[in-house]
């Protein structure tokens, strides 16, 4: 009797393991076909990727021969710069002699190119040259402004000029020696200031 009861026993632990792999069997199956399905959802996913990958590198791919076909800046500010063209003054091509028109006040200093005949080539004053409040009447934005006009002119040819002065400004040697300075021929120098013959009345004295 005593031989029996532990067989009987490992019978029994030998059937409780089998239910129990019986029971864990299916358990297994379940979560096999959870992944299949989650595999099946996300496949149609990842092929849409795929193909909007594939879209967009032909997309790139087109747009590339584009931009080769597109001027550069570099390009565009060459041609700029080659097509530009010197305007010649009204009713003449060449002008070697001019006539340069300075007048000097107490507050500005304006100087401007014509021809003999009376055609503007160029001018400029001293707010065109940045010069603001006091400054525009020194001797020196006299200097600048005179300079300014006459390079502009000279691109057309000038090479002679006559001086006409006006006004009583600090700015009427600086804008003789000016011209010197940048090899122009002076010709004559003529002081054109208005004198009145007992005309208008002159404004009144600033009490100081």
């Amino acid at each position: 009797m005593s031989t029996e009861k532990p067989e009987n026993e490992e019978e029994k632990q030998e059937a409780a393991q089998s239910e129990a792999k019986a029971e864990s069997a299916p358990k297994k199956a379940p979560a096999k076909k959870v992944a299949e399905k989650a595999e099946a959802k996300e496949s149609p996913a990842k092929a849409k990727a795929s193909d909007e990958e594939t879209n967009s590198e032909a997309d790139a791919s087109e747009e590339k021969p584009a931009e080769k076909k597109g001027d550069s800046v570099a390009d565009l500010l060459d041609d700029g710069l080659t097509n530009i063209k010197i305007r010649r003054a009204k009713g003449s091509k060449n002008i070697t002699h001019g006539v340069v028109h300075v007048t000097a006040s107490f507050n500005n200093t304006k100087v401007s190119v014509t021809d003999q005949k009376g055609n503007v080539i160029s001018w400029s004053s001293a707010g065109k040259c940045n010069f603001r409040g006091s400054r525009k009447s020194t001797a020196y934005a006299a200097q600048v402004v005179t300079q300014d006009a006459t390079r502009a002119a000279m691109a057309h040819g000038l090479k002679e000029v006559e001086v006409h002065l006006k006004g009583p400004g600090m700015g009427r040697d600086s804008a003789v020696r000016a011209l010197q300075a940048l090899g122009i021929i002076i010709v004559s120098i003529v002081d054109k200031t208005p004198v009145p013959h007992n005309g208008c009345r002159p404004p009144k004295r600033r009490r100081v």
